[in-house]
Formats: C-alpha cells, sequence, structure tokens
C-alpha cells in the first residue's frame, strides 16, 4: 500500500461520518462555500455545479454559515470522500493550512475561489475579480456622483470588509488609492476620523453591524451637519447603512440619501439603486467566475496548462499564487439595466 493510500485510508478512518461512494465520470470536485446568506455565493454555488456537470464533473457542494469548524470540517470530509479537486470560497483565508496539507499529500489540486487562502503552500491557482479595481471603481463612483462645489469639503465616512478576508484589503487600498488625495486635498473630510481597516473593517461583511456602526457615526458626528458620501464595500452592508440613515430621517426631499457605494448588484441592492437611495454598486458576473474556474480545473485534472493572467499580485504570504484575473463591472442607475437585466443575471420581474 502506498503512501497516498495509506493516508486517504487515515483519514477516512478519522472522519467522524462515513459518506455513500460517489458516482465518477471526469471526476468529482468538492466546493466549499461560506454562507448562504448572501444571494452571491448561492449564485457562484449553482453557476459552478451546472457548468462543471456541463463539463462531465460530480461534484459536492457545501456551505458553511461562516462558522470557520464548520467550513474546515466540510473540506477535511471532500478529502476524505476522495474528490479529484477542490474549489474553496475561505471564510478565514488563514484556518485551513493543515486540510491543504492533507490535500496535497493526495495530490488533489485546490483552487481558491475569489477569496485568497493565505499562510499555505498547498493553493495551487486563484480565480477572482480585480480586487484593486473593485475599490477604485466604488471610490471613483462615488465622487462621480458628489458635487464638490456644493458641499466643499464634502463628508464621507468609510466602511470595510472583514478583516478576515484578504479581498477586503485589496478593496479599501483601491477605494483609497482615488480618495486620499481628496481627503489630503481638504475637498473630502472624514468628519468621524475613522480611517483605516484596522478601525472601519466590518467582520463577517455582517450588515446589522454596518448598521449599527452607522448609527454611532451619525450620534456622534453629525447631528448637526449632514454625511454627503459613505464608502461601502459590499451590498449587503450599503443596506444596513441605508437602514440607519434612514432612520434619522435621509431620504426625504429635506434631507437627501448620501452618495453610497456597494459590490456583488445583490438584487436588494439593485432595487435601492432604481429607488435612488443607493448610488451604485460593482457587478462580478459570478457566471463568468464559474466559467473561468472550470476551466481552470478542467485544464489541471487533464494536465494541460491552465490559463492565467497574474503572475505577481496575490502573495498569500507563502507564495505569489497564480491568478486569473477578471473585470468587475461599475453599476448605476444609468447602465443597471444593460448591465444585469439585458445580460440575463436578472430578470425584469426580479427586479420589481
Amino acid at each position: 500500500m502506498n503512501a497516498k493510500t495509506l493516508l486517504a485510508a487515515a483519514l477516512f478512518a478519522a472522519s467522524a461520518a462515513s459518506a455513500p461512494a460517489i458516482a465518477q465520470d471526469k471526476g468529482t470536485v468538492g466546493i466549499a462555500m461560506p454562507t448562504k446568506s448572501s444571494t452571491r455565493w448561492i449564485s457562484d454555488g449553482n453557476s459552478m455545479v451546472e457548468q462543471f456537470k456541463a463539463a462531465g464533473y460530480d461534484t459536492i457542494l457545501q456551505y458553511a454559515e461562516d462558522d470557520i469548524p464548520t467550513q474546515l470540517s466540510q473540506v477535511e470530509n471532500m478529502i476524505v470522500r476522495g474528490v479529484d479537486a477542490l474549489v474553496i470560497a475561505a471564510i478565514d483565508g488563514t484556518t485551513l493550512t493543515n486540510a491543504l496539507e492533507q490535500a496535497a499529500a493526495l495530490d488533489i489540486p485546490v483552487v481558491a475561489y475569489d477569496r485568497l487562502i493565505r499562510d499555505s503552500e498547498n493553493v495551487d491557482y486563484y480565480t477572482t475579480f480585480d480586487n484593486f479595481k473593485v475599490g477604485v471603481q466604488q471610490a471613483q463612483s462615488i465622487v462621480d456622483a458628489l458635487d464638490m462645489d456644493a458641499c466643499n469639503p464634502c463628508n464621507i465616512e468609510l466602511f470595510g470588509g472583514s478583516p478576515d478576508d484578504n479581498n477586503a484589503y485589496f478593496f479599501y487600498n483601491g477605494a483609497m488609492s482615488v480618495l486620499q488625495p481628496l481627503i489630503d486635498s481638504g475637498k473630502l473630510k472624514v468628519k468621524s476620523g475613522q480611517m483605516g481597516m484596522d478601525t472601519v473593517g466590518t467582520l463577517r461583511w455582517d450588515g446589522s453591524v454596518a448598521q449599527a456602526r452607522m448609527d454611532n457615526l451619525l450620534s456622534a458626528n453629525y447631528t448637526d451637519d449632514r454625511v454627503d458620501a459613505v464608502l461601502s464595500p459590499y451590498d449587503g452592508l450599503s443596506i444596513g447603512i441605508i437602514s440607519s440613515l434612514k432612520g434619522v430621517g435621509y431620504g426625504s426631499a429635506d434631507q437627501p440619501m448620501p452618495i453610497i457605494s456597494g459590490q456583488d448588484a445583490e438584487i436588494p441592492s439593485v432595487k435601492a439603486i432604481l429607488a435612488g437611495e443607493q448610488t451604485s454598486t460593482v457587478f462580478k458576473d459570478t457566471r463568468e467566475l464559474a466559467r473561468v474556474t472550470v476551466a481552470l480545473v478542467d485544464d489541471i485534472l487533464n494536465e494541460r496548462e491552465p490559463t492565467i493572467n497574474d503572475t505577481e499580485t496575490y502573495d498569500n504570504g507563502v507564495k505569489v499564487v497564480p491568478s486569473y484575473l477578471l473585470e468587475p463591472v461599475s453599476v448605476t442607475k444609468d447602465n443597471l439595466k444593460a448591465a444585469v437585466v439585458d445580460t440575463g443575471y436578472y430578470t425584469e420581474d426580479q427586479l420589481k
């Protein structure tokens, strides 16, 4: 019995629950997604299952509901069940090192999906969007929509994503590459003084946390002044921020909504854009990300050289992970229909 067989047997024996045998065609791909609380991740999972099936692969798709031990257990179980490849959108990009060592020992390739897995040499590839550009687009949408002459300086508050998600730093840094010069020149003012991911990060991308923080920002800094813009890196946070603002009278004729950014073109935010409550979002077509990921996995398992377009940007702390980056699309009310309806991502009925 060789070392690979021995390790597989040991992992299976250690597994708390056995699983039925997996039907094989071209192989089986394990897909670990973070949560179903975001419609974006549901779309990602469904797109990959459909496209892997069309390519001749079986899949195991599991969601961990943002619980780190659950995701770790799911990944380990997929390894035990003998998957041929793993696609992982990590909840915490630093917690899977031991599981990935097990995968490497069994020659199971690992693709980090949208979120970079950190601190492990056993991440083979990374598929995502150009995350720095996402932040640039979010900030530019704010600058484009603000009337700098009417509010000079214009008051802006900053929100960041989850500090355990590597992407959050790219989003924030991309946005600040646009906003920081305007802050330095005095055209924009962060009245609360709260800046930097260590201060403005929102753990687990939780909209209720963002809403509570916005409540505090408003009560502490804006009783006699208005907030003109809010940098929000994700639609789920934007909806919480909007709820907070509406709670103190924003969104009326006398007190219009600030300029508010977002990301992922989730239905509540698309509706909020149509209603004039949210200014913009960044659309990332998950069908395309799934397509690229399926093609990459298919190339790996068939011993072809995968197509990548970035070998410099994504250092996970141990290695620079070869990556494929897709282009995000900045969406406002003006191009919303063309971006998300005409492309078939949503139907018009879904947005009513």
